[in-house]
């Protein structure tokens, strides 16, 4: 079982509802993972699904060889009913359909029907990206975006996912070297890493990307987008050589942004964001201390 960090996705941490059973489901590397502790409890309707589970993983590795499904777990932080955000076994779609297939249970068919369709729904988006694009559209605008934001936003997304295409081919696998690289870019453009702006910004787990105003979009942009080139141009391989890549990108991103504070008397990096609105009293707390 791995651990593994969320992507930077829209429609990052969510419920979904298998008859009137809430599921946490989140966003990684463009797949939907949802927490097998939920998809246990409804299946099993056990008292103690956690000790079901850790049950049921034990009996799979004795009896059926259960390592190589194992290894597809992965451990990724949702939100429990405390309100804070613990490290859960997460799986994709197919590692699921495995699992519930040990799970003895009258309700497992209709749930294998019910993942069938979010399976192809995804399957469907994979062939034709403009229903994802559609899709976190339409979300960003329920949530109350405006539409010039939501393009910036959905730029962004497309530009990131160029550049972790370009590190993938340039023998960057391991998550956290993705993060080292990240926080590489955002320390040179803003002077803060990631954890540190959401901090900065009153965020816990929420997506930093989906609070950021449009010039932190638009200079994250930046930084990202001349990565890549810096990297496709010196045909940087393994993590020192992009590395160096992602400083130099992000400071070409960097410098640019200095150059506007200096013209404007105005700092890029903003505690403003699109908190919901139990969190707003919090963040106008923290923009009346800045």
């Amino acid at each position: 079982m791995t651990k593994a960090i969320p992507s930077q996705t829209p429609e990052a941490e969510h419920l979904v509802v298998f008859r009137h059973n809430k599921i946490r489901r989140i966003l990684h590397n463009d797949a939907w993972y949802f927490s097998v502790i939920d998809v246990v409890a409804i299946l099993s309707e056990s008292a103690n699904p956690r000790r079901y589970w850790s049950d049921l993983k034990r009996q799979l590795a004795e009896k059926e060889g259960f390592s190589e499904l194992y290894e597809k777990i992965v451990q990724l932080k949702l939100a429990a009913a405390d309100g804070k955000a613990y490290e859960t076994d997460c799986a994709d779609t197919e590692t699921l359909f495995r699992i519930v297939q040990s799970i003895p249970s009258p309700k497992a068919a209709p749930f294998k029907r019910w993942l069938a369709k979010v399976g192809f729904e995804r399957v469907q988006e994979i062939e034709d990206p403009e229903r994802a694009a559609s899709r976190a559209r339409a979300l960003y605008r329920a949530k109350g975006y405006p539409d010039a934001w939501i393009e910036k936003r959905m730029r962004g997304i497309a530009v990131r996912e160029e550049l972790t295409g370009e590190w993938d081919k340039r023998g960057i696998k391991n998550q956290a070297e993705y993060a080292i690289l990240t926080a590489d870019i955002a320390v040179a453009t803003f002077g803060l890493n990631p954890s540190q702006h959401k901090e900065f910004k009153g965020l816990n787990r929420e997506n930093l990307r989906d609070h950021m105003t449009d010039l932190e979009l638009i200079f994250t942009m930046l930084g990202e987008a001349s990565t890549t080139e810096i990297a496709r141009t010196r045909d940087a391989q393994g993590l020192p050589s992009n590395r160096q890549a992602a400083q130099a990108g992000g400071k070409i991103a960097g410098d640019t942004r200095e150059k506007l504070e200096q013209q404007t008397g105005r700092r890029v990096v903003s505690r403003e964001n699109f908190l919901p609105p139990a969190q707003s009293t919090s963040s106008r707390k923290l923009r009346k201390k800045d």
